[in-house]
């Protein structure tokens, strides 16, 4: 049996350990912290961290919006928003219904439901923010991360043109 070549690439730029423990403090905070925020909606509203941000991004919209532009403004695929929303529909939160602008497009509509679990919801959410981020850091530090974060999202949406945030 012939051997198979692979190409030879080049040697990757390695992390020094500055930047591994950067990393990993960062990939280590940030699941911690999703966990915690989704895990405190789930236990005292049975909402999920996503279904929060779906209402909240409808409730920026005047409660509507295509289903396209509600799976990029929160970068998930359009098969994982559609089966949080039916999830959602299916609790009475939100319906679809049929643009009418174009009549093909599905927009997701917050229900009047929908917005009163948003409103009991977001203390909640804002006070983990708080808790958990927000009020443990010096206030430049937190800017500088939000300024490193819209780099790294920037970059992401540049390289990948589809998937425009609207």
């Amino acid at each position: 049996m012939p051997s198979r070549q692979f190409p030879v690439r080049p040697e990757p730029r390695w992390l020094d350990a500055e930047q591994q423990t950067a990393w990993r403090a960062l990939v280590l905070g940030s699941t911690l912290l999703f966990d915690r925020l989704d895990d405190d909606l789930r236990r005292h509203h049975g909402v999920s961290l996503v279904e929060f941000e779906i209402l909240v991004r409808l409730s920026e919209r005047e409660g509507q919006m295509r289903m396209a532009q509600l799976a990029d403004s929160l970068a998930h695929s359009r098969s994982r928003v559609t089966h949080t929303i039916k999830r959602m529909e299916d609790a009475g939160l939100v319906k679809r219904e049929h643009s009418v602008e174009d009549g093909r497009g599905v927009v997701a509509v917050m229900t009047d439901r929908g917005r009163l679990l948003l409103e009991n919801v977001a203390p909640t959410h804002v006070n983990g923010v708080r808790d958990h981020l927000v009020d443990l850091v010096d206030p430049a530090d937190y800017a500088a991360l939000g300024r490193v974060m819209n780099a790294v999202a920037d970059h992401l949406i540049a390289a990948h043109p589809d998937m425009e945030m609207r």
